[in-house]
């Protein structure tokens, strides 16, 4: 079934949404969640938070990219089980690191400035990630969105764990300067 098709089913309030969602999108939001959790049975209860959290807010939200969207939403709710669990123990090392290796391009102040800024942050990251070559970009999503380890990144795109540290830190200090370029203020 079609994105489209998918959203029109929340639109008319169809109990279908949520059963064609997790068709379609069920093993995404769960590989999300499990990057984070490390745990199968909390990734499943976050894919299936999601549809509810996704029924809740479709409509009035009319997403673009349902993939996009969802996965936003899983990624929220994982990360915030990772924090209440305390979650030393089910990967959070992993998490840690690759948010601190990203620290270096992009700090996260609270507040109302930065908030209204990160919109402009977004664009800019997303102009940033679409000059980037195809293998270059791979590899920096599965790390810093995804949350994979170094290792998982590795193996399942049969390169050198070096190969991948020196991407990711060739791209982080390109970003950093791209944001430098931009104006946003780090």
């Amino acid at each position: 079934m079609e994105d489209k098709e998918i959203i029109e089913l929340y639109f008319n309030r169809s109990q279908n949404a949520i059963i064609e969602t997790a068709k379609k999108y069920g093993k995404y939001c769960s590989y999300i969640s499990y990057n984070i959790l490390r745990n199968t049975q909390d990734a499943e209860e976050c894919a299936n938070d999601t549809y509810l959290r996704a029924w809740n807010a479709i409509p009035p939200n009319s997403p673009e990219c349902l993939s996009a969207y969802l996965g936003k939403i899983t990624r929220n709710l994982s990360l915030n089980l990772l924090e209440k669990n305390g979650a030393k123990k089910r990967g959070s090392g992993n998490i840690n690191a690759a948010l601190d290796e990203l620290g270096e391009c992009i700090s996260s102040p609270k507040s109302v400035e930065s908030e209204i800024d990160n919109k402009l942050v977004t664009e800019n990251i997303n102009e940033f990630l679409s000059g980037l070559e195809r293998e270059t970009r791979i590899i920096f999503m599965r790390r810093y969105w995804y949350l994979s380890s170094i290792k998982e990144i590795s193996s399942e795109y049969n390169i050198t764990e070096s190969k991948v540290k020196m991407s990711l830190f060739r791209t982080r200090n390109n970003l950093k300067q791209f944001l430098e370029k931009e104006g946003v203020t780090l």
